[in-house]
């Protein structure tokens, strides 16, 4: 009898250890999930590389270097809230209205790619021709997600078709800027950041100063066609390019979007 309650026991233990680790797990696939899109994810990276500097400078007895690092950790863990601070609203906004899962970021192919960017293009040939305002962002490696959920989901394939209709003036969809994911529009009416650079001209309308502010942020790119002079300019790393020309820009989105090493493109925007 006594070893029958032994063996139940641990049966019990065991089927409680699975369980727990089983949560944990999907806590874990959640969290990830849920900051798979923003920029939650290149401060982790950020984290994880001070966490490694910080061990490999132990393991090399560099006592100076590793207890700057640890200061700055421990100064980072108490400001760690603030950070991510839209991310945690996001989180509790999500669980309180049931939206566990988010949708993964697409991989496109060069084909799908290359229909994108041309759609796009052709899309804000007609807006300038009609002198049109529009803002289009093109998302990165910078999730986009925080600003997607306060616009007005689409999630269609981009088509220069959908685009104009988006901004037809007067409409509900006409203010505020689109948000492209991969190949697909993934919301229109998305508010964004103002730029905040001092450097930023005064003669720029609020439309630019948003299209550099998002740009400031994050890693995308924003093209933006003027209301007054239907001219197409484009926004990267805060700094803004204008008076583009269709093959100019379809140029510098390829050479944007396309996979390279790791290296700051702002040299190539400077001008305006």
């Amino acid at each position: 009898m006594l070893e029958q309650l032994k063996n139940l026991k641990t049966d019990f233990f065991n089927i409680t250890t699975l369980i727990d680790v089983l949560i944990v797990i999907l806590f874990l696939y959640w969290l990830v999930l849920l900051i798979r899109g923003t920029r939650a994810v290149q401060l982790i990276k950020g984290l994880v590389v001070l966490l490694v500097a910080t061990a490999v400078s132990n393991w090399l007895k560099l006592h100076t270097v590793h207890w700057l690092l640890s200061q700055v950790i421990t100064a980072l863990l108490v400001a760690l809230p603030v950070v991510f601070q839209p991310e945690l609203r996001r989180a509790l906004e999500k669980l309180g209205g049931g939206e566990i899962f988010t949708t993964p970021l697409p991989h496109l192919g060069e084909d799908d790619h290359t229909q994108a960017i041309s759609e796009l293009v052709r899309a804000v040939g007609v807006l300038s021709k009609e002198k049109t305002g529009a803002i289009l962002v093109l998302e990165r490696n910078t999730g986009l997600e925080e600003y997607i959920d306060k616009g007005i989901k689409i999630g269609g394939i981009i088509s220069a078709e959908l685009l104009l209709n988006i901004f037809v003036p007067r409409t509900p969809l006409h203010d505020g800027a689109v948000i492209i994911r991969g190949n697909r529009i993934a919301a229109a009416a998305c508010v964004l950041p103002l730029a905040e650079g001092m450097g930023v001209s005064r003669e720029l309308g609020t439309r630019h100063r948003a299209a550099i502010g998002i740009t400031e942020v994050s890693d995308a790119l924003a093209v933006i066609v003027s209301e007054e002079t239907g001219s197409i300019s484009l926004a990267v790393e805060g700094f803004l390019a204008r008076e583009l020309d269709e093959d100019t820009l379809i140029s510098r989105l390829m050479n944007a979007l396309q996979p390279k090493p790791t290296r700051s493109l702002t040299f190539l925007w400077r001008r305006k």
